[in-house]
């Protein structure tokens, strides 16, 4: 394997994974925060950067940026932007390619709105979108607010609605990810579409999975939707999650909600936690309504 495509390992700093020679001109996107970028702190220890996540687990990080680094090794388009203006030295879409014409998800990784837990429930969680043959997008958003954030993924909606012939992407039966922060955006845009924060008109998601959000609000419009959370979450209340989805209930819109044990906030994939396999069923769910709008 040559110089530029070798793999990193936990022993590797974060300043050593921004500055791969793979990751060159968007190395750091790949950071909780830009300001990270000179940070010396091991991969081994990547939950520091994290702290409104737990359950960090630094082999499935390590394990998502080495598959990006092969990724990049065979000329995959790992990185794309959507804005035109200075908004792109800060927002950007991460694309793992799946089967050709298959639909598509948007990852929405949390943070609330201070940093972005892209490392963690980001990547990982696109790569196990891409190993089911899915294409997986992880979003890239500005931090410090709701608005722009959502502007941003309505933006990204747009560009890949625009693009999906080019890039070989399926438009129908799409989905939109989040967890925490990222998931209350997830579930504002598949109700209010695109159009309100300045994309496109575009169709509305197959399905909405929402992991470990305190998003109350609910209409007889959102679509349907997949929610999960751990039973030691001392963020969010889990009463608040079941509720609205038996709100949406009422309205006549399919749910699913699961409560795994023994795990707290923001535990990403779940992997090496009781929580693994939450990701399964959640695309079971996603699978289900991809065959009744398509």
């Amino acid at each position: 394997m040559s110089e530029r495509f070798k793999h990193l390992a936990l022993s590797n700093t974060v300043r050593d994974m921004a500055c791969h020679p793979a990751f060159a001109h968007f190395g750091t996107h790949l950071l909780p925060r830009p300001d990270y970028v000179n940070d010396n702190t091991p991969i081994q220890d990547i939950a520091r950067l994290m702290p409104l996540h737990n359950h960090v687990q630094a082999v499935v990080v390590l394990h998502a940026l080495n598959h990006m680094i092969d990724m990049c090794a065979v000329g995959a388009p790992l990185f794309q932007t959507f804005y035109e203006d200075h908004r792109r030295n800060t927002t950007g879409l991460f694309f793992f390619r799946g089967k050709p014409k298959a639909p598509f998800a948007v990852i929405c990784p949390g943070g609330g709105f201070v940093y972005l837990g892209t490392l963690h429930e980001g990547f990982p969680l696109a790569l196990q979108l891409q190993q089911n043959g899915y294409n997986a997008f992880v979003l890239q958003y500005r931090v410090g607010g709701e608005h722009a954030a959502c502007q941003d993924l309505a933006i990204a909606l747009s560009w890949i609605y625009q693009c999906a012939d080019t890039l070989s992407i399926s438009r129908e039966g799409y989905s939109l990810w989040g967890g925490s922060a990222g998931a209350r955006m997830a579930a504002i845009m598949g109700t209010a579409g695109p159009a309100v924060f300045g994309g496109r008109d575009m169709p509305r998601p197959a399905s909405v999975i929402t992991a470990y959000t305190g998003y109350r609000t609910s209409t007889p419009h959102d679509p349907p939707t997949f929610a999960v959370i751990g039973d030691r979450d001392h963020t969010v209340t889990i009463d608040v999650m079941k509720n609205r989805m038996q709100t949406l209930n009422k309205y006549g819109i399919d749910t699913e909600f699961l409560l795994c044990e023994q795990v707290g906030h923001g535990f990403g994939t779940g992997e090496g936690t009781p929580a693994a396999g939450w990701t399964d069923a959640a695309v079971r769910f996603w699978e289900k309504h991809i065959l009744q709008c398509c």
